[in-house]
């Protein structure tokens, strides 16, 4: 069982990047999926999760509005659309899987991804 991150880079304050979360080896497309990021010295941070389904996203306030989660089960992978980007969207991108429904808790997820830099130069 894998997940792929990919997608990340440098962009610009105002930019935007799209990460997408390749998962392998099983399918998982009654699961929710979810993205997180971890800021140098900073704890693991949820940034959204959409359900199985695909009908219902969450956002952490932080990136409401500018973010948005989607899926496509056929590829069996999930997306981060990031615009308006900001310096302190800094950080690695983590997506995960959740068996158990999704949440904003780390514990939550049972399956995590290598994860992706993106760094937002001022």
């Amino acid at each position: 069982v894998q997940l792929q991150a990919s997608g990340g880079g440098l962009v610009q304050a105002g930019g935007s990047l799209r990460l997408s979360c390749a998962a392998s080896g099983r399918t998982f497309r009654s699961y929710a999926m979810g993205w997180f990021r971890q800021a140098p010295g900073k704890e693991r941070e949820f940034v959204a999760v959409i359900s199985g389904s695909g009908g219902s996203t969450y956002y952490a306030d932080s990136v409401k509005g500018r973010f948005t989660i989607s899926r496509e089960k056929v590829k069996n992978t999930a997306y981060l659309q990031m615009n308006s980007l900001k310096p302190e969207d800094t950080a690695v991108y983590y997506c995960a899987v959740s068996t158990g429904g999704g949440s904003y808790y780390l514990d939550d997820y049972d399956y995590w991804g290598q994860g992706t830099q993106v760094t937002v130069s001022s």
